[in-house]
């Protein structure tokens, strides 16, 4: 695809086809909140092991020029010339101020992997807010982004002291005909419930990551769809802090449990007692004793 070229040798690329076969995501129980002088009541809130837990930092793409087209005739988002739209110089400025939160909040500092749409708007976003500072020339690193990437005015952005980054097909917008788009038509497009289905499978393929802070640079179809499969057992409230439309260069965070051992990494903060080792009875039967 044309506008990886502008990203040569630091963003990997891995398709769709590499994704393990998907197994159920349950959705997190939770029920209506039930009055606390209930002592039969169930609890509302989910517990579940640190180990199994990741912080995944979702983010749709800044404003493309295909956003500006789409507002004044909704048919221009089927327009082949408009796939693999770039940032308007407004959709960098919001890339700028994600960018400056990203900093301020601390979660530029603990992101262990950035994973993105291949496509234009995507990769420019992604790299626009978790990448190094300013290109140096003399520095022995290939830049992240070149120079005028996409169209744009902006400077080359390092590649140094930033999280790797994966450019990933299985979160990009609808899929059309074939993964090359050698047989792009604006009518031949993935079904909504089918684009669903492969962001659950995405899920799945977070949750087997080492990595324990993951930001995810997409597309609002992709996010909506996908996140109307979690929370259905949730307040509506809660319900819509997960799946409502994302605008663009929003950034939301959410816990991804892994309920179905998809993952394997080990506890790292739990002790397992008994050192050194000794009878270790419950206090009741030890009296008895």
């Amino acid at each position: 695809m044309n506008s990886t070229l502008s990203f040569p040798h630091s963003i990997s690329i891995s398709s769709i086809s590499h994704l393990p076969s998907p197994r159920t995501l349950s959705p997190p129980r939770c029920c209506n909140s039930i009055p606390s002088q209930d002592m039969e009541a169930k609890p509302s809130q989910g517990l579940y092991p640190l180990h199994r837990c990741k912080t995944i930092h979702l983010v749709r793409h800044a404003q493309g020029v295909h956003n500006v087209e789409g507002e004044k005739n909704h048919d221009a988002y089927l327009s082949e010339d408009l796939f693999d739209a770039h940032l308007t110089p407004l959709g960098w400025q919001q890339v700028d101020n994600l960018r400056k939160h990203v900093k301020a909040s601390g979660i530029s500092n603990r992101i262990e992997l950035v994973v993105v749409s291949p496509l234009l708007r995507t990769l420019q976003t992604a790299v626009g807010t978790f990448g190094g500072e300013g290109y140096i020339d003399g520095v022995d690193a290939p830049p992240l982004m070149k120079a005028g990437a996409g169209d744009s005015d902006r400077p080359a952005i390092s590649s140094l002291n930033r999280p790797p980054f994966i450019a990933v097909e299985s979160c990009r917008e609808h899929l059309v005909e074939t993964d090359e788009d050698v047989l792009w038509k604006p009518e031949v497009r993935e079904e909504d419930k089918d684009l669903a289905a492969r962001g659950v499978k995405f899920m799945n393929w977070l949750s087997t990551r080492k990595e324990k802070e993951i930001a995810v640079v997409t597309h609002s179809g992709f996010l909506y769809h996908t996140l109307n499969s979690f929370g259905n057992d949730c307040d509506p409230a809660v319900k819509s802090e997960i799946s409502s439309h994302f605008a663009n260069c929003e950034l939301r965070s959410v816990v991804l449990v892994d309920k179905c051992m998809n993952g394997s990494d080990p506890p790292v903060t739990n002790y397992p007692g008994k050192i050194p080792s000794g009878e270790d009875l419950p206090s009741d039967i030890a009296d008895e004793k």
